[in-house]
């Protein structure tokens, strides 16, 4: 049974021309919509040829890839070694742009519970607790992110199937009750280092336990 949600629209398209910090260059096309169910200010970012990847899907050939990649403000811009949102990122737009695609940034910082209780959890996480169990000693959940925003992005784009670009099952579980059907799950890299070691082992022991 799919959840039946209000409609969205694309509000402004405009190309941007990217220069990651390691020089790789691309470009895309950058999307924000009207109606999204959060409020929240979500963007699409159409990557290499996206219009034919959607074109080809509808003719049932190979879906686009898509990635959810949740705002990290310390990972992504600043380069922080606790987590392994900035490289999964940076993986994420090459490849995204070699076959045709989106990667929705989704401003869910903190597996949803913001920027000052992820940083509330750091410092939970430095006495002992792992990222899971810091977000519940704080009253959270252990994962707040709701992906009803992200499918109806994809519908307001024509995408109804696609390849989704992901280690975490709960993506593909929320979007396929949301009407978008998953073709396949595509791993992303495991980029360790020791300073994400524990994170990296919870993260992959709660993925085991589901």
């Amino acid at each position: 049974m799919f959840e039946t949600l209000p409609g969205a629209t694309t509000r402004t398209q405009v190309t941007v021309p990217l220069r990651l910090l390691d020089g790789y260059s691309t470009t895309a096309r950058l999307f924000t919509f009207h109606g999204l169910v959060d409020g929240r200010e979500h963007v699409a970012f159409g990557l290499g040829d996206w219009a034919g990847a959607v074109r080809r899907s509808g003719d049932g050939g190979a879906a686009p890839l898509v990635r959810l990649h949740s705002e990290c403000l310390t990972g992504d811009i600043f380069g922080s070694e606790r987590c392994d949102c900035g490289p999964q990122l940076r993986e994420a737009i090459e490849r995204i742009a070699e076959s045709g695609g989106f990667l929705l940034y989704l401003r869910q910082e903190g597996r949803g519970i913001g920027l000052y209780s992820k940083l509330d959890a750091y410092a939970l996480q430095d006495t002992g607790l792992d990222t899971f169990e810091a977000n519940i000693a704080l009253g959270h959940a252990e994962d707040e992110r709701d992906y009803s925003a992200a499918a109806q992005m994809l519908d307001a784009l024509g995408v109804d199937r696609i390849r989704l670009l992901t280690n975490n099952p709960d993506k593909a579980d929320q979007l396929g009750g949301l009407g978008i059907t998953v073709a396949d799950s595509v791993p992303t890299g495991v980029f360790l280092s020791p300073a994400n070691a524990g994170y990296l082992a919870a993260k992959a022991s709660r993925a085991a336990a589901r």
